[in-house]
């Protein structure tokens, strides 16, 4: 038997050091790549306190007209302080559960009355041919037909896209499932992952972080990108279970061959010795979360791809590099040395293919052979992921943050409306809706007197919030640029420098940004930002209000009247995370001594009741990281309910929550500072003697009713 590993402490932010190394190449422990010279909200402030009833007025009507037209709180304003001294009796339907205490168990808990199980593990075969998992086989053919590693966000779609095609899809499944114990029908549902990472010390035995092999590298290759599964739900439980090997099923890796589509498909910037044209690109990489589209498509974000390309250093145009550096490129080596392996990732040899990469990607699952398409029009810097709300008129809206100290908030908003029907013209228009529109970046301004805004994180006087108001600023529409001296592809290749040029408010780390499909509300998890404050830093402002700011904050806001498309919005802080004794911390006005305590929000979700979920990433208050319900409206406002922990070295990704099953991805289990395959730090999820794998996991009420009723 392997003698487990004793836990070592945390790096910054939670993580542990291995954590780091191999998700984001060790950004905490780099300068921050925005060095740009961009007003702070709190500059804003001071000037436009002799504004503040005005800007206050138009925050109330901006707010007034979102009530009227979503009904979220009828009577009353969407942002109404409520009487946290009423904050008795039930909690919020869809949150009715025991909470899980924090804890450092090596497991998934839920709560009482909870039954869970693993729906599918890294490396199970999904893909007809593919072999079963064994560990010391590991091969790329292999690992291309079989579950990726450190699966991140999930999206669960109806089996069949429509009732036309419904018919046959029965009679396949009819077929495929005689001799195997099966039914089809609606218990099936396709399944679709993000794998945003590799970790080769615990992917493989005896690994030489110095002198990886070939093989290993094209493994690891193949254990990135997106997974297609069908799942199958079993009768009297919530448990779900793949079906392997099913005509649907897919696997993307980073080297399947993507299109290039929107303004900058055929930019300067975009081509390569292998791609003179700059229309195809070779895989996808470090995909965080995502989004599901109304029209039957998957959204993934590219975030930390910086880590994947060597020897900026090198690099002797100077704009050039200065150019990979604001996305935060550095160094010569990398950690997984790919660059010995294909040019491609020596951006002395291939200048350009840094650029390739940072991308959100769309996929159609129902279609395997389909190329999954890298839309320019949605920019490239870190996205965290993308999820689209349509507007009155039918055109998507796409909410992005750029998940890295001190970047920004963004939107795009399509000029073209969805069609809702099912023909093949309707599809394949619906397939160009993220190329034509506009991209916009965020800036924010408080309302609250300047000297109040300390960086302690104590509420402001005038109203007892964190809150104020914002604009969207353009930065290109199709082939025009809105910022002076870039053109439009520049903006769309570097749209960090865009933002820059645009004033945009840095933020703590933007990550999730989605749209409550209950209330339109807007909901952006700020992870934390630890250099908030530090000498030669950006100061603390309404939106990021604490030095130092370990924990992070839920930004909520309101575009003006709840339309998706408006110029403006109003914000105020949900949540600002942390320990509820610290006066540091706030809850929606909640009382502190009745929430969960929470730190580091990353993945954001929703429930059909309008509740908020939360996973985290990083957890600073000594517990494993988890999975979090926020109560949004009515008197439990700010209520936190914490509905599970993940095991030793996890991290909770993909919340879906749906009305009788919470699916979690249990991304990098057992990664712990000095963990290894022969010195493994945690036991999940088989036990002593396997390897630690990523796994997806659904949760379900073990008396069958619906969750948190």
């Amino acid at each position: 038997m392997r003698k487990l590993l004793t836990v070592l402490g945390s790096h910054p932010g939670g993580r542990s050091a291995m954590t780091c190394r191999f998700r984001c190449g060790d950004a905490c422990f780099h300068e921050a790549p925005n060095t740009s010279g961009n007003e702070y909200a709190g500059d804003l402030i001071a000037r436009a306190l002799s504004r503040r009833s005005v800007l206050r007025a138009g925050a109330i009507v901006s707010v007034a007209a979102t009530v009227t037209t979503t009904g979220a709180c009828s009577g009353e304003s969407a942002f109404a302080s409520e009487d946290a001294a009423k904050a008795k009796g039930k909690p919020a339907k869809g949150l009715r559960f025991t909470p899980v205490e924090p804890n450092t168990d090596d497991k998934v808990t839920v709560p009482e009355g909870y039954g869970q199980n693993i729906v599918i593990r890294w490396g199970e075969p999904i893909l007809r041919g593919a072999p079963d998992f064994d560990p010391e086989k590991q091969s790329a053919k292999a690992q291309e037909g079989q579950f990726g590693y450190n699966n991140d966000f999930l999206s669960l779609l109806p089996l069949h896209k429509d009732r036309k095609d419904r018919k046959d899809h029965e009679d396949h499944e009819a077929r495929e499932n005689r001799g195997h114990g099966q039914e089809g029908g609606g218990r099936r549902q396709l399944l679709v992952a993000n794998h945003e990472y590799t970790d080769e010390i615990l992917m493989f035995a005896g690994y030489d972080p110095d002198e990886p092999t070939r093989e290993q590298a094209e493994i690891a290759w193949a254990a990135h990108g997106l997974s297609v599964v069908v799942v199958e739900g079993e009768k009297s439980t919530g448990a779900l279970r793949a079906v392997p090997r099913h005509r649907l099923n897919r696997r993307v890796t980073a080297t399947t061959p993507f299109e290039v589509t929107g303004p900058a498909a055929g930019s300067r910037w975009l081509r390569t010795s292998a791609d003179p044209d700059g229309r195809e690109i070779l895989g996808t990489l470090n995909n965080c979360s995502g989004g599901t589209t109304p029209w039957g498509t998957t959204l993934h974000g590219e975030e930390n791809i910086d880590q994947y390309f060597a020897n900026t250093e090198k690099v002797e145009d100077e704009e050039h590099r200065k150019r990979l550096e604001r996305y935060a490129l550095k160094g010569t080596d990398t950690e997984r040395k790919w660059e010995r392996f294909d040019d491609r990732f020596d951006v002395t040899k291939e200048p350009y293919e840094p650029h390739r990469f940072g991308w959100v990607v769309e996929l159609d699952p129902y279609d395997p052979d389909s190329p999954p398409r890298k839309r320019t029009a949605l920019g490239r810097f870190k996205h965290e992921a993308a999820q689209p709300r349509l507007t009155d008129d039918g055109r998507p809206v796409v909410y992005m943050g750029d998940d890295e100290r001190f970047e920004y908030l963004y939107k795009f908003v399509s000029s073209k409306r969805m069609r809702r029907g099912n023909s093949r013209a309707d599809h394949e228009h619906n397939m160009t809706l993220l190329d034509h529109g506009t991209l916009y970046v965020a800036k924010l301004h408080g309302d609250s007197p300047a000297d109040e805004i300390d960086g302690s994180g104590e509420l402001p006087s005038d109203d007892h919030e964190f809150d104020g108001r914002g604009t969207w600023i353009p930065l290109a529409t199709g082939d025009r640029s809105h910022v002076p001296g870039m053109t439009a592809d520049e903006v769309y290749v570097f749209t960090r420098i865009a933002g820059d040029k645009a004033g945009a408010t840095k933020m703590d780390r933007p990550e999730d940004v989605e749209p409550s499909p209950r209330t339109g509300r807007v909901y952006a998890a700020l992870t934390n930002n630890t250099d908030r404050g530090a000498s030669g830093k950006a100061g603390p402002d309404e939106a990021n209000p604490r030095n130092g700011n370990k924990h992070g904050q839920v930004l909520e806001f309101a575009e003006r009247g709840d339309d998706p498309a408006a110029h403006a919005f109003t914000w105020r802080l949900l949540l600002v995370c942390g320990d509820p004794e610290d006066p540091g911390t706030y809850f929606g006005g909640f009382p502190k001594d009745q929430v969960s305590p929470i730190s580091c929000p990353d993945n954001v979700a929703f429930d059909d009741y309008g509740n908020l979920w939360l996973s985290t990433d990083g957890n600073e208050l000594g517990s494993h990281d988890g999975l979090f319900g926020v109560a949004t409206a009515g008197r439990r406002r700010g209520e936190v309910r914490q509905f599970l922990t993940v095991p030793t070295g996890a991290e909770t990704c993909g919340p879906l929550i749906q009305d009788r099953r919470v699916l979690v991805a249990v991304q990098h289990p057992g990664e712990v500072d000095g963990a290894s395959v022969e010195k493994p730090a945690s036991q999940w999820p088989d036990g002593p003697d396997a390897y630690v794998r990523p796994s997806v996991v659904s949760v379900w009420r073990k008396d069958g009713g619906g969750i948190g009723l």
